[in-house]
């Protein structure tokens, strides 16, 4: 069997974590406050998936390279999904609403339907939805 991870922690710098906070939360996420201070806080994606929310000189001390301007540079885009075309729509929508820019127009055919923004500190999110029918015929969702 291939090497399968039981949890995703994805680092990401942010240059005001509460204002960062503050955008997710308006967006409609949670975070896990045993693992949230002043230098990090822990985004909850989904089941076992978390974003790391870290101040800029914190997420500094983790490499040896510098950060790049992630308003002028792309390293990673962050691609979630949700449980319907709407839940789409509305991930995306609270994003813009919470001070977010739009990144791209939505994609729509027949096997995926996204929609994309940036974040407050210029991070690209790509929201997913990606029907599956299961042996018989229903429509599941594709995690």
């Amino acid at each position: 069997m291939a090497i399968q991870s039981n949890h995703i922690f994805i680092n990401m710098p942010v240059k005001d974590l509460d204002k960062s906070m503050e955008f997710f939360n308006n967006t409609g996420f949670e975070f896990n406050e045993q693992m949230t201070d002043k230098n990090a806080a822990c985004l909850i994606v989904g089941k076992n998936m978390y974003v790391m929310l870290l101040v800029e000189n914190y997420f500094k001390s983790f490499t040896g390279k510098q950060l790049c301007d992630s308003t002028a540079c792309t390293e990673v885009i962050v691609s979630i999904t949700a449980d319907s075309r709407a839940g789409v729509d509305e991930i995306v929508n609270n994003a813009l609403a919470a001070g977010a820019s739009a990144s791209n127009d939505k994609m729509d055919n027949e096997f995926m339907y996204g929609w994309s923004f940036e974040d407050i500190d210029g991070h690209l999110w790509e929201v997913m939805y990606m029907p599956d029918t299961d042996d018989d015929g229903d429509e599941e969702f594709y995690a």
